[in-house]
């Protein structure tokens, strides 16, 4: 297997974190990029409000001239639970930055090492709502912007050997997915059953598909969007 240099934005808890402690064990470098640094990372960590471009780009730029990064996950999300009527502008702003903007701004600064090389790996991660979600008028675009970024970036970079794939998590119960769905325990139940698998998703689930993704065992996969949503999504995304 390639070791690599992994650059992980959102990795101070959740699927971040989760994916940096698979991707250490799996002998990769990590390195964090969140606004807070969390405790026993397994790697080098930098701290940037993702929603200021300037505050990222100067985060960017220590990362780079500290280290030679090959590979991207461009992790970091922000949601809110807001149909169409009820969105703010802001706040609607403040989704496409962290999601889209910042997204961008962070695989064109690590660019300039994987075209050398000729070699790369990037992982952006969207989400199930980009299939279409109630109340998610915001973060399904942003979303599903995502899936636009990786499909043409795929088509841009593959002359340069980089790999660009998705992946789109259903529920997950992360403390981020908790505290914008809150439910009670039959609400919970409810949910469960429309999962074919019966059961939320956990952090992990979704680390082992970016492990996949970054190992060589992935080299000839690039514009492709994986759905790990416990099979939630079938029969919503096209085939």
């Amino acid at each position: 297997m390639s070791n690599r240099t992994i650059l992980i934005t959102g990795a101070s808890r959740g699927i971040g974190l989760a994916a940096a402690q698979r991707l250490a064990a799996d002998g990769h470098e990590v390195i964090g990029l969140a606004r807070h640094t969390p405790p026993d990372f397994p790697g080098h960590f930098y701290t940037a409000d993702l929603t200021d471009a300037q505050a990222l780009d100067d985060a960017l730029a220590r990362v780079c001239a500290a280290h030679e990064v090959d590979a991207v996950i461009n992790n970091a999300g922000l949601t809110t639970s807001r149909t169409i009527e009820h969105s703010v502008l802001l706040e609607f702003e403040k989704i496409i930055a962290v999601n889209l903007r910042a997204c961008m701004q962070t695989v064109q600064a690590c660019l300039p090492v994987m075209k050398k090389r000729g070699n790369g790996r990037i992982i952006n991660v969207s989400s199930r709502a980009a299939l279409g979600m109630a109340g998610r008028s915001a973060y399904s675009a942003a979303k599903s912007g995502v899936i636009g970024f990786t499909r043409t970036w795929a088509l841009e970079l593959g002359v340069h050997g980089i790999n660009v794939n998705a992946i789109a998590p259903g529920p997950v119960a992360t403390d981020l997915y908790l505290q914008n769905n809150p439910m009670s325990d039959d609400a919970r139940q409810a949910l469960m059953q429309r999962i074919p698998l019966k059961r939320l998703g956990r952090p992990e689930d979704i680390a082992g598909v970016a492990a996949f993704l970054m190992s060589d065992d992935a080299s000839f996969m690039t514009g492709q969007v994986l759905y790990v949503c416990g099979g939630l999504s079938v029969g919503a995304a096209p085939m």
